[in-house]
């Protein structure tokens, strides 16, 4: 008694001979799998396959974790990189107003942010600081404490998203912000108060869940360029 072949000869053949094919197929795998068991009927319960479908689960979480992890270092590698690229433009104006001038046209495009502001807490006139260009902003004292607010006392920096409208530091470019990055800073001999405000269009470029080390070695430079054109 002769029987009809289940599958074509040529293909058997080439299953035979590579049956890593299959095994590396999940697809394939979980097909051979469920057939199985509905060979073995409903009363039977297939550890091996349980155990293979625990498995499976747990590969797609490490996996899912593995990508988690190289994006990460991706976009902490491209942070640095415009951070190194920024510094090196800060290092370049030889007075106050080539320095504000270089953070609004240089600095804050490299960083991807619409607006770039600098608040002393200063008693100086404000119209002569207005001079200087729209970067910086004098301010009464416990100003930067205020706008931060009591919720974050002594953190260097601090990332949150913003409501675009008035009370913002950011004036025509307002309404375009919706996060922002504060860099506390003491400038000066007396140490005025500072602060770098960073306004982004993303309302994600800064969270609060994110890193702040770049952030915090950037306002560090800027507070100490600033310290030796203001000393």
């Amino acid at each position: 008694m002769s029987s009809t072949p289940a599958i074509a000869d040529d293909l058997r053949a080439k299953i035979i001979a590579e049956p890593t094919v299959i095994l590396d197929d999940p697809d394939l795998m979980r097909a051979l799998v469920a057939a199985n068991e509905r060979k073995m009927g409903g009363n039977i319960v297939d550890m091996r396959g349980i155990a293979m479908e625990r498995l499976e689960t747990r590969l797609d979480r490490l996996e899912e974790t593995h990508r988690s992890v190289i994006a990460a270092a991706y976009e902490n590698i491209a942070g640095t990189g415009q951070i190194q690229r920024a510094v090196l433009r800060l290092l370049e104006p030889v007075d106050l107003p080539s320095f504000l001038t270089c953070l609004a046209d240089e600095v804050a495009p490299i960083l991807r942010v619409e607006a770039l502001r600098i608040v002393l807490e200063a008693g100086e006139d404000a119209a002569n600081a207005r001079a200087l260009g729209p970067v910086l902003e004098l301010a009464p004292a416990g100003f930067c404490d205020a706008y931060i607010g009591p919720e974050r006392p002594g953190r260097t920096v601090i990332l949150r998203e913003t409501t675009p409208g008035p009370g913002t530091l950011y004036d025509t470019a307002a309404r375009a912000v919706r996060s922002e990055a504060l860099i506390r800073m003491s400038v000066g001999r007396d140490g005025t108060a500072g602060l770098l405000a960073l306004g982004s269009a993303d309302p994600m470029q800064f969270a609060p869940n994110q890193g702040t080390d770049l952030l915090t070695f950037f306002g560090g430079v800027v507070e100490r360029v600033l310290h030796r054109f203001v000393a």
